[in-house]
């Protein structure tokens, strides 16, 4: 979902300045949003407002535009040649038609490597499920490995068990969640690696 956004949302800003007067004005405004955030308060309170809590859509879109990987994303856009568009409407193609048909299939490796950046945010990320769910069947993997973790429940121990646990080492555990977590993500790498550096050397570049 993030990366249709962010497709749709680059492609006019990979655009001259004469073509998108807009353009600039709005980059100067993500960066700058990117460097100097409202802080933590702010951004919770404003999740609340739009009812984002307790929600899957509040986990997807709680993290705004990612402004590094829409960097990448115009950058890529501006290294397309300019020739097909051109063809493209001078056989009577509109906007829209260009970047479906046009600029979306030619960027099949930068939005492979936008998907492997960010589905490891995402499956890192466990401050925001935290925050964003009050309830623990609603936490995503990392939250509930956390919480599991910090929540321990000794009511039901007794004193000989508890002081077997005081004796026990965290690290077993600990690379068992490491493990576990980084299954996914390794099944879903090798199927993009072939993109990966590709996709990166095209839209870190710019001429």
């Amino acid at each position: 979902m993030t990366i249709v956004i962010l497709a749709i949302f680059a492609y006019p800003l990979s655009k001259p300045v004469n073509e998108y007067r807009p353009k600039n004005v709005i980059m100067w405004i993500v960066i700058f949003c990117m460097l100097f955030n409202g802080g933590t308060i702010p951004w919770y309170i404003t999740m609340v407002k739009y009812g984002m809590i307790d929600s899957m859509i509040g986990l997807i879109l709680c993290g705004g535009v990612p402004v590094f990987n829409l960097i990448l994303l115009v950058n890529f856009y501006r290294g397309l040649p300019k020739e097909l568009m051109e063809a493209a409407e001078i056989d009577g193609a509109g906007v829209w038609t260009v970047l479906v048909k046009i600029v979306v299939p030619c960027s099949v490796p930068i939005f492979a490597t936008l998907v492997l950046f960010t589905s490891v945010a995402y499956w890192n990320e466990y401050f925001q499920g935290l925050v964003l769910s009050s309830n623990e069947s609603h936490y995503p993997l990392q939250t509930y490995i956390k919480q599991m973790v910090v929540n321990i429940q000794t009511t039901n121990l007794s004193m000989d068990q508890i002081e077997k646990m005081d004796k026990l080492s965290n690290k077993s555990l600990d690379a068992a969640k490491v493990f576990i977590a980084m299954i996914p993500m390794l099944i879903v790498y090798p199927f993009l690696q072939k993109y990966f550096i590709s996709g990166i050397m095209l839209g870190a570049v710019k001429e």
